[in-house]
């Protein structure tokens, strides 16, 4: 059995669950972009793919994940998991998914690339599932690494085949999602997925942000914590640096001695040279 998830830390609290209960056990492989953000046309074909590439040097550059880039290969991925399932016919696939738009997307472009072991691929979607946390209260997660070990032993049994429709269907919705090309996607419910523009987060990125000067790291944390759909941390900083490019913030520092140096704040405020110095 080999695992998939879509996040890092979503492979810590399924190992915690395997530890558990050993009829999970198997490799856990980590699909490392994230599809929910950035251009996916021709994603599959070589231009499309080195336009990501391209775009994500972009977004990366001056962050602590600049030397990360080359270490991110999902289409290597993807062949190891083909030879894999080629190599024994008994391997299985089982492709886990919280509700989240970075996890549908990925899953979206995974699968795709299945059709041919159709009986061989599951998957577990999460959706509207309550769960129970450590104060043994009700909730709904939107990620796997929220829930607790022994739980994952009971979201195992929501693991099905994904049926000969899903892969007629689903593939068309991803090509479709592809072509629109915009820069950001949001799940609107199940696996819906809607196109949106490259600014969607930059209303909410704004609201929380304010005229005192505020080092980049600590910006990053509160709107993280505080933005209603999640979205990665260089993404952000991206959309912050369009942002001041169209004069709605201002940011200081030598991004040449990366993130921990910068800081940010709205226009008007006074006190941005004090928290350079400081």
């Amino acid at each position: 059995m080999i695992h998939i998830v879509f996040n890092n830390a979503d492979i810590a609290a399924l190992e915690a669950a395997i530890e558990l209960d050993e009829s999970l056990a198997g490799k856990i492989i980590e699909i490392k972009d994230d599809y929910a953000v950035g251009p996916i046309m021709d994603i599959y074909e070589t231009e499309g793919y080195q336009t990501r590439r391209d775009w994500w040097k972009d977004v990366l550059a001056h962050s602590p994940y600049q030397d990360q880039l080359d270490i991110v290969d999902d289409k290597l991925t993807v062949h190891h998991l083909h030879t894999s399932l080629n190599h024994d016919e008994n391997e299985m696939i089982w492709i886990w998914m919280g509700q989240n738009v970075h996890d549908v997307c990925g899953y979206y472009w995974l699968m795709s690339q299945f059709k041919e072991y159709q009986s061989r691929v599951h998957v577990l979607y999460l959706n509207n599932l309550p769960f129970l946390n450590e104060k043994g209260q009700l909730f709904y997660p939107t990620h796997l690494s929220q829930i607790q070990p022994k739980e994952f032993l009971k979201a195992k049994k929501l693991a099905r085949p994904i049926t000969l429709s899903e892969f007629e269907l689903d593939p068309d919705e991803w090509k479709k999602l592809c072509n629109e090309n915009e820069g950001v996607r949001y799940l609107d419910g199940g696996k819906k997925i809607i196109s949106m523009g490259i600014g969607y987060y930059d209303k909410e990125i704004l609201s929380l942000l304010t005229k005192n000067a505020q080092k980049l790291p600590s910006a990053i944390a509160n709107i993280l914590n505080k933005m209603k759909v999640k979205t990665g941390d260089a993404f952000i900083v991206s959309r912050l640096k369009a942002l001041e490019m169209d004069g709605k913030l201002v940011i200081a520092g030598d991004w040449n001695k990366g993130w921990k140096d910068m800081v940010v704040q709205m226009p008007g405020g006074s006190a941005i040279v004090n928290e350079i110095e400081a």
